[in-house]
């Protein structure tokens, strides 16, 4: 998909440099700082899910399992 953003000429041409200096295109590094922030925004939403089910005992009697705890663990680190 394209989008279409307004940023200034000279931030356009540092950030182009910056890129550069990383073996990027500006298009990858914006890329990947957008999958880095829906990661981010995910690894909040389990942490807030976790929270509202931990210790009100709408759990069924199921627990996590700490195999599960550090696997869900990975997953977020990524980010």
């Amino acid at each position: 998909m394209n989008i279409t953003l307004s940023i200034a000429e000279e931030i356009v041409m540092q950030a182009r440099e910056a890129a550069a200096a990383m073996g990027k295109s500006l298009n990858d590094v914006i890329r990947e700082d957008l999958e880095r922030l829906i990661r981010r925004e995910q690894r909040k939403q389990g942490f807030t899910e976790m929270k509202t089910l931990s210790g009100q005992g709408n759990a069924k009697g199921w627990r996590f399992d700490r195999d599960e705890l550090y696997a869900r663990g990975d997953l977020y680190a990524q980010g």
